[in-house]
Order: C-alpha cells, then structure tokens, then sequence
C-alpha cells in the first residue's frame, strides 16, 4: 500500500499593506516641507524689525559699512537722544485716540451702508453701490489740495477733526460688509420681520452680531491705516500737541541727512508697544478673521 503524500506550500505571513506606510513618509514630507516654509516666511518678516532694532545699536560709523555687520559694538546712547528729541508720549496718546474713533465710525458706516445695500430696496441702490465703488479708482493725492481747502473753509485745519472725519467712512468697509450681507439666507430677516422687527432691530440684532468676523477685518485694516497715515496729518497739523507718531518720526529726516541712529531707535520704541498689544490679543483677531461665528439652526 503507497500513500500519496500531497506537497504543502508554506504559509506566507502577509507584510504591512504599501499604502499606509507610502501616505506616511509623503505625510512626513510634506509636514517637513511647511515647517521649512513658514521658518522662511517667520524670518522674512522679522528681519526688517531686527534689521531696524540692529542699527537702533548700531554706532554711526556702522551704518553706512558695507558689506554690514550684524554682529558690533552697541551703542544706546540713541535711544534716550531719540526719546528726548520729541514728545512721544504725546503723540502716542493721540495716536491710540485718532485711530480707535476712526475704527468706531468705520465700522458703524460700513455695518449701516453694507446693510442698507444688501438687504434693503430703494431706488437708485445700484447706482450709489456704484459711485461708492467708484471712490476707489480715485487716488488720494489728487484730493489733497480740494481736501485742504475745504479743511480751511470749515475750520478744520489743525483739529483732531480733520484727522477722524475724513476716514469716518471706507470703501472697502461697504464693500466686504455688503458682500457678507449678500450671502446671508433672506429666511433670516424675513423671520425676524414677522415677528415684529423693525430695519434697526434686524441691523443690531440680527445682522451685526452674524457679521462679527468681516467686522474685525474692517477694524483692522482702518487701525492700521490710521496708525500708519503720514502725508495727511502732516499737512493738515502743525501743532505736536494734536499729531500722531507717524509724524512725529519726520524730525529725524533733514537738509543734512538722516539721523539712522535716533530714526531706528524711535521706530523700535514706538513699535514695541502695538507688537505687545498683538500678541495678548492675536487669539482674537485670528479667531474674529477666520472663525465664523452664527449661523442659521434649523
């Protein structure tokens, strides 16, 4: 009797699937690849701010060196020159003043005009949306001797007025606030009109608090307009009891040259306290830019 003996294959125990693995070294490349990104954006931007802070310390002579150094001897004797040479407090004051009522007054204009255009119906809606957009295309500086006329006419020259009124409004407010407006459901008003609300209950109670997010936006870029604006306050002022820093930074520019030293070292100690303010607050700002908040809830 012959038995048959039946040839086995040996079991082959099954490897990690290819896939996986392959997702993850792509994953860990790409991961690699934007920290590297944003450590060449990080430094891009920092470097003018330490640049600036460089030559704060910098002595005369290194200056004008070339090629630079980053690495010399310090000097801060600048700083207390610069502190000295103008009333910075003052002109910080009046800086924080000017800009926070021109952020008020921006963003109620543009909450009421965005409104008023998205949602509301009149005759000649499309036309004014027009002539507003039409601003836009209008560079300033063609306005800048009309405008200086009509200050002089009305008493306004040399007025914390004539630095607020004129950038009571923005474009580009009306603009976003209107466009937000655009995209919200009508079921929404329209709700909130059969249950008795008037045009400024569904404004401040309905549309502002949706419109949170283009609202921070809309603050922040008339912040920045208003901390950073030079040419108008510059003609407009002549007393530095009512100018703001921008102006303030002009009396290190002169027939002689510019003073680099005493120029940096104002830059920087005026700077240091909107960038502390950022950092305590830039939760906020991210968060009201890119977060947004309401919604419809069926």
């Amino acid at each position: 009797m012959t038995t048959r003996t039946v040839p086995t294959t040996a079991a082959v125990a099954p490897g990690p699937p290819p896939g996986p693995a392959r997702v993850r070294r792509r994953g860990g490349v790409g991961t690699v690849v934007r920290h590297v990104l944003a450590v060449v954006v990080a430094v891009a931007f920092l470097a003018p701010l330490l640049w600036t802070v460089r030559v704060s310390l910098s002595t005369p002579a290194d200056v004008y060196q070339f090629p630079p150094r980053l690495f010399g001897d310090w000097d801060f004797s600048h700083y207390p020159r610069a502190w000295q040479a103008r009333p910075w407090l003052r002109y910080f004051g009046n800086t924080v003043f000017i800009a926070g009522c021109v952020v008020a007054l921006t963003i109620t204009t543009s909450l009421m005009a965005g409104f008023a255009f998205a949602l509301m119906k009149f005759r000649g809606r499309g036309i004014l949306f027009g002539l507003c957009m039409a601003v836009m295309m209008v560079p300033q500086t063609v306005l800048l001797i009309p405008n200086f006329v009509i200050a002089q006419t009305l008493n306004l020259y040399d007025t914390y007025l004539i630095q607020i009124l004129p950038w009571a409004a923005s474009v580009f407010g009306i603009f976003l606030m209107r466009q937000f407006f655009v995209t919200l459901p009508r079921e929404l008003f329209e709700a909130a009109e059969l249950d008795g609300a008037g045009t400024w209950r569904m404004l401040f109670l309905v549309a502002a608090p949706l419109a949170r997010p283009p609202m921070v936006l809309v603050a922040l870029n008339s912040f920045m307009g208003s901390w950073n604006s030079f040419v108008w306050p510059y003609l407009m002022t002549r007393r530095d009891e009512i100018r703001p820093i921008e102006v303030g930074l002009q009396t290190f520019y002169g027939a002689e040259g510019t003073d680099w030293n005493g120029l940096t070292a104002a830059i920087t100690f005026t700077t240091i306290p909107v960038i502390v303010i950022f950092l305590f607050l830039q939760r906020y700002f991210v968060h009201g830019a890119y977060g947004v908040e309401g919604g419809v809830r069926g």
